[in-house]
């Protein structure tokens, strides 16, 4: 089924296309990350049996030439800890001037346990080179990482590297969207805070998107947790699956194959440990530092998009604030955009 107008306001809400079988255009397939079922993960209760998991797992590609994609997070970190003497890669962004903190506790990491570091240099050219590839294959606009993804694995794969070591999953896993898990949210409330950008915001012909949250409706209430298992799993996944295909790359994920036995202690952290069986396995792993705070993945849409004006096809509002926007929503915006313009040029300035 061809539907321009909810595949753009899928995109803008969820960052992919929630309903598989709705397409932008007539020969064009995206694809979405499929998570692994439930009956098919490891119980674990303990931080160390998360890390004994980890290192089962990652033993069996020890006759493979690993790379790693180490950011400055706890892990990143934790899985490195696990592959002495391989090759990690770094994202430095804007000759590293962004987010320098990410890259001193990196090389920490890396020299903890002997790995070789490269850095990943990332600015627009990273963009401009790399947005187009993974948009064609996943038929649809893609999250702001996926660029920089795919030239750290191009760039690792030039090196040698036979599969890649991700941490992308433990977030949800093991609850790390403290955000999120912050309070019982009403269904308005969850609606409004989770959706990334309003499509009703930026869109002339904007489509209603609530009828994914109806689906988790407890009577005013909504079952977040569910909601995040189910959407959230395939909308982050998707971006590294895309990325790492589109360069012909195998990647792991140890946290992806993991469930946590017990229900999340809630409490916990809504009081200030988000993650807790994992801060625990870091400060094992990494007796000698602080256990660092939750980063995302750095991009520095913020600086990319400071002096954009906005989009101009004619699918979206006129005259639209950009500053109300973050630099996130903006990438949206100038990803969509772009994607429309692959696929249905459209002749302005005349």
């Amino acid at each position: 089924m061809i539907d321009k107008d909810f595949c753009m306001s899928s995109y803008l809400a969820f960052r992919y296309i929630e309903k598989e079988d709705v397409e932008f255009y007539k020969g064009l397939k995206h694809y979405n990350y499929i998570p692994i079922p439930d009956n098919k993960k490891i119980l674990v209760e303990n931080a160390d049996q998360i890390g004994e998991e980890i290192k089962s797992y990652l033993e069996e590609f020890k006759d493979r030439k690993r790379g790693i994609l180490l950011s400055g997070g706890m892990d990143s970190a934790i899985c490195a800890s696990y592959m002495n003497g391989c090759d990690a890669y770094t994202f430095r962004f804007l000759g590293g001037d962004f987010q320098s903190e990410e890259l001193e506790r990196a090389k920490y990491y890396a020299d903890f346990y002997k790995l070789n570091l490269h850095y990943v240099d990332i600015d627009w050219d990273t963009v401009e080179k790399y947005v187009e590839p993974v948009m064609r294959a996943k038929g649809a606009p893609v999250h702001s990482i996926e660029p920089q993804i795919l030239q750290a694995a191009l760039q690792a794969k030039d090196d040698g590297i036979e599969i890649m070591v991700v941490g992308e999953s433990s977030d949800l896993v093991f609850g790390g969207m403290d955000g999120l898990l912050s309070k019982d949210w009403t269904f308005d409330e969850f609606m409004d805070r989770y959706i990334f950008t309003k499509p009703e915001d930026v869109l002339k012909n904007a489509v209603d998107m609530s009828y994914l949250f109806e689906r988790y409706r407890k009577g005013e209430m909504v079952d977040f947790l569910t909601f995040m298992d189910d959407v959230f799993s395939v909308e982050s996944s998707s971006s590294y699956m895309n990325a790492f295909a589109v360069a012909d790359m195998p990647y792991i994920d140890p946290y992806a194959r993991l469930k946590m036995k017990n229900e999340l202690d809630l409490n916990r952290i809504r009081n200030g440990e988000p993650k807790y069986l994992i801060r625990e396995l870091m400060a094992k792993r990494y007796p000698d530092i602080s256990v660092p705070n939750k980063v995302p993945m750095p991009r520095p849409v913020d600086y990319y998009f400071a002096e954009w004006q906005g989009p101009v096809r004619h699918e979206f509002k006129n005259n639209l604030d950009m500053s109300k926007f973050s630099g996130n929503q903006k990438w949206q915006m100038y990803c969509l955009e772009r994607f429309l313009d692959l696929y249905e040029p459209e002749i302005r300035g005349v």
